[in-house]
């Protein structure tokens, strides 16, 4: 079942946990990412980046909260590690993923990052996305997966794979959180290189074939404004973008 709120009420209800297929376990509730947000010590540039991504709605629709083991895909320059790395607190884990190589711009802002205390419980991991942590490692509340699924198709990774290895970390009950741009009904993976954007119902279908149910969806990012024709990068205006909750069954 598919559950969906307007935005402000997305974020006032999610916060408090009662979304249905929310990550938290019985009696534990998410982390207050209003007050994380808020935090004096974030960066002025992760404040720039809050303001396309709602990050109070996006971050509580995740359900991820204190000692709780996470991994992130495709970390980039940090800005998700960080924000899961306050939300977990210093009894959690988080894994930051990235393929080597790693786009080098990306490469020195996360190097930068890692070195704040805030940063302390997050580890590193650059491997493969079908395959992005080593043997042992496992058993993970949640995965979060924001922007960066569109970029595995130019990759060349082999989706299926990795999506059946995202379901084989995961505890049962465990949830993988994705967002991405939107792009055309009827495009597939076939805007993913030229515009960075990929079809919804492309990634529901590749992330359930692996056996996740889809639980939640978020319509706070939506800018149907937006008419999904134009790179990303250039958009006129705000750029329509899609998030998809999915569980591992119990």
């Amino acid at each position: 079942m598919t559950t969906r709120f307007p935005s402000p009420l997305a974020a006032v209800l999610l916060a408090v946990g009662v979304l249905a297929g929310c990550a938290t376990a019985p009696g534990q509730k998410p982390a207050d990412y209003a007050a994380i947000v808020a935090a004096p010590d974030r960066s002025d540039a992760d404040r720039k980046t809050d303001e396309r991504r709602d990050p109070v709605a996006l971050y509580a629709f995740t359900g991820i909260g204190p000692g709780m083991h996470i991994l992130e895909m495709g970390a980039g320059g940090g800005y998700t590690a960080e924000m899961l790395a306050r939300a977990v607190g210093p009894e959690g884990k988080v894994y930051a993923q990235d393929q080597a190589p790693q786009f080098p711009p990306a490469a020195q802002a996360y190097a930068a990052r890692a070195a704040k205390p805030v940063m302390a419980n997050v580890e590193h991991v650059l491997r493969p996305y079908d395959d992005p942590l080593p043997p042992g490692v496992g058993q993970l509340d949640a995965i979060t997966f924001f922007f960066a699924y569109h970029d595995t198709v130019p990759l060349g990774v082999d989706r299926a794979k990795m999506n059946r290895r995202l379901y084989e970390l995961l505890k049962p009950g465990g949830v993988l959180i994705v967002a991405d741009h939107s792009a055309l009904a009827g495009t597939g993976t076939g805007a993913t290189k030229s515009l960075h954007r990929i079809e919804e119902s492309t990634v529901v279908s590749e992330i359930e074939a692996a056996g996740f149910r889809l639980v939640a969806t978020g319509d706070f990012l939506r800018h149907p404004q937006d008419q999904r024709d134009v790179i990303v990068f250039r958009a006129p205006t705000p750029v329509d973008e899609f998030v998809l909750k999915f569980q591992k069954p119990q």
